[in-house]
């Protein structure tokens, strides 16, 4: 690899780095990291979007801006945006800048850029680069890529279980399979969901938080789906002070007279029918890029059917619950020859104290 190649892929990634600072906070936004060059290749500036609605990356670094821009070059990891939204488009400020190179990894998959930026650039004269450490800025925005290009927030399922795969015993009581590190590691892990999603059933038996326990402000927008709307009148749910909460249910079944008992701080939505894609869709229009799963076996079940799930975040204990009629992940999935089987791709295992901590994809 030539010097120059090895000089610009580490500045794209300084800028990708850069862009991971606002992992959890950027949404509906994608994470962008922004580095500027003066024209003898020195560092003059770098930013990163740091939350919706605050300054996109390029913006903040023409503001951090040492010296003077023209003739220099620019590195960021995503296509910049050239239409209003809350900022005003970032084209622009390339282009008045006066920098001569631009570095771009990957396009903008949003259809209000998509390459019309790129394009933008060229027509004012600008060298624009387009590839560099394209599969690291994939994986860093493939929440985002994926709700901009399917209408349906990226999903992942999370669940703790005993070695033996049970995840509560037969009368429903789970706590606490996994370990103090584990469940710490779930409040931190959380932060970096736009919402977290359980189904009635959880509700009932656990009345969760589903809280970062203030490791994000604002936390995690909290989802209930209910098919009945048979949901307790007391829950930590629906104390809104320190997180939102949302009620999905579907009209074709529930008692809607509840809603009249639960505090009017509490999101209400209904869906035509218990798919749970209708779920990933709503809450990807309401710009929520990656969603976590904390449900039971029977939603799960019926969000993988429904492929609302890319990844899957497993935590095994060391311990044996036992019981042919203790509770599984998922429910049935009635196959009936071994190639009809879920396929897991790209694990991996990590420790957590001396629980296991599993992540994995869903093939496609």
């Amino acid at each position: 690899m030539s010097e120059n190649k090895i000089e610009n892929k580490k500045w794209m990634k300084r800028a990708i780095l850069l862009a991971s600072l606002g992992k959890g906070k950027t949404s509906p936004n994608p994470m962008v990291g922004a580095v500027i060059l003066d024209k003898n290749k020195n560092l003059i500036s770098e930013g990163f979007h740091q939350k919706a609605g605050e300054p996109h990356a390029e913006a903040m670094a023409f503001n951090n801006l040492k010296k003077d821009a023209k003739g220099g070059s620019m590195y960021v990891n995503l296509e910049p945006c050239c239409h209003y939204g809350k900022t005003s488009p970032c084209v622009d400020k390339v282009i008045s800048s006066g920098i001569k190179k631009i570095y771009i990894s990957i396009q903008d998959p949003d259809n209000r850029v998509a390459g019309k930026g790129i394009k933008l650039l060229e027509e004012a004269g600008i060298k624009v680069y387009l590839g560099l450490c394209k599969k690291e800025s994939l994986e860093l925005n493939k929440a985002f890529i994926h709700r901009n290009t399917t209408n349906r927030a990226f999903g992942v399922l999370k669940w703790a279980m005993s070695i033996d795969g049970r995840v509560g015993l037969k009368n429903g009581k789970s706590k606490w399979i996994t370990n103090e590190d584990s469940r710490s590691l779930v409040h931190s892990c959380r932060a970096e969901f736009d919402a977290i999603i359980i189904g009635g059933n959880t509700l009932r038996k656990d009345n969760p938080l589903l809280t970062t326990r203030g490791l994000k402000t604002p936390e995690p927008l909290r989802v209930v789906f209910t098919k009945t709307l048979n949901l307790p009148t007391k829950s930590h749910l629906w104390d809104c002070k320190e997180a939102k909460t949302l009620v999905i249910y579907d009209s074709s079944k529930a008692n809607e007279s509840f809603l009249k008992r639960i505090p009017k701080c509490v999101e209400i939505e209904k869906v035509s029918s218990d798919n749970p894609e209708l779920i990933s869709k709503l809450l990807a229009k309401r710009g929520c890029n990656k969603v976590l799963w904390e449900c039971g076996p029977n939603l799960a079940t019926s969000a993988v059917k429904a492929g609302c799930i890319n990844e899957i975040i497993s935590f095994i204990a060391p311990k044996i619950l036992g019981g042919e009629n203790s509770m599984n992940p998922f429910g049935d999935f009635e196959f009936q020859e071994m190639h009809e089987i879920i396929k897991l791709i790209d694990p991996q295992v990590s420790l957590s104290g001396n629980d296991i901590c599993v992540k994995s994809s869903l093939k496609n």
